[in-house]
């Protein structure tokens, strides 16, 4: 099973897993943070990965839409997802 990786460019954080690639304006990130339900909140959440039993739940909600991130690697994700989000922080002011 190929796990979750996330990078960016300018303006995007950019989630790749599997054969696919979702792209979310770093301007647009509201929050960020672990979520410990099952399925995650929100009915209409886009979800990334596979949700086992033992995985792990990131949500990242934007204005206009929620993802939530199946990893076993929660710790280290969260981390580069908040780095990059407040870094696009310090370059806006």
């Amino acid at each position: 099973m190929l796990g979750i990786n996330v990078t960016r460019n300018d303006f995007n954080l950019i989630i790749h897993w599997q054969m696919s690639s979702t792209e979310i304006p770093l301007s647009d990130i509201k929050e960020v943070y672990e979520d410990d339900t099952y399925a995650g909140e929100g009915a209409d959440a886009v979800r990334i990965g596979t949700p086992y039993n033992t995985t792990d739940r990131i949500v990242i909600n934007t204005s206009t839409k929620s993802y939530i991130l199946f990893t076993t690697n929660s710790g280290t994700l969260l981390n580069k997802i908040k780095s990059y989000t407040e870094s696009q922080d310090t370059q806006s002011h």
